[in-house]
């Protein structure tokens, strides 16, 4: 059946690549982001700075997938606090408020970035920065929404998704950037995934990039059992 989702962070790189999936496969896409969204059905725009404009957003949707964020590292109390942190809260009461079912929300592989590998979403998470930190906040604010709510969430921390030249360069000299490679059309299909997964999910942690090129360091294996995704793409197809 097709779904209604609210697509948070849907101009970015990583949205573009989900709101390319969700229409393939025939959903109803509503993006929010600060500037208008290409090929959806109804652009919204607006941030994370105020709750009731994300509640009017989520209303009627029945997924919420949140990608919204300042992006990487970045100074924590001005930039990371209100949008990553109070950003999340906001998203996920605005969708709890509106009676979405699922929420499906961006977390990092830099929860795993210092091992040990592979990692699962049961490795103890090892944070390498304010940013992964923030990630985990919303991990955690994610399973209280699941056990006192009632509301599905799935937290996909994912590889890298080059947004840039420089990203590039950086991957293509790296092995371990290589191997948790992320592409556009991958992370689509992950969260495409994700949205459409049966309601006996209903907190999860998961992993999720392409097909390592020689070594897997974060493990699609939770991802593929229980949503049932299958990568496609081997840096740097897809790039």
């Amino acid at each position: 059946m097709p779904l209604r989702i609210l697509l948070t962070g849907s101009a970015g790189r990583v949205g573009q690549g989900v709101c390319a999936e969700l229409k393939a496969r025939g959903h109803f896409v509503r993006g929010w982001d600060l500037r208008a969204t290409p090929g959806v059905d109804d652009a919204r725009i607006g941030g994370l700075d105020a709750l009731e404009p994300l509640r009017e957003a989520c209303a009627g949707m029945d997924v919420l997938i949140h990608l919204a964020a300042v992006p990487d590292e970045d100074d924590f109390l001005t930039k990371l606090l209100p949008n990553n942190i109070a950003g999340s809260y906001r998203a996920f009461e605005a969708a709890r408020l509106a009676g979405v079912k699922r929420i499906v929300f961006a977390s990092t592989g830099q929860l795993g970035h210092h091992g040990p590998f592979p990692a699962t979403g049961q490795t103890p998470p090892t944070p390498r920065n304010f940013y992964a930190s923030g990630k985990l906040f919303a991990e955690g604010a994610g399973q209280m929404y699941a056990h006192r709510h009632g509301i599905s969430f799935i937290a996909l921390r994912l590889g890298w998704c080059p947004r840039s030249a420089d990203d590039h360069a950086v991957i293509d000299r790296d092995p371990f950037s290589r191997d948790t490679y992320l592409s556009p059309g991958d992370a689509g299909r992950v969260f495409a995934c994700a949205a459409e997964a049966g309601p006996q999910v209903n907190y999860l942690v998961c992993y999720a990039t392409s097909r390592p090129v020689e070594k897997t360091y974060f493990s699609n294996e939770d991802a593929r059992a229980l949503l049932g995704y299958e990568p496609r793409d081997r840096w740097p197809e897809g790039v």
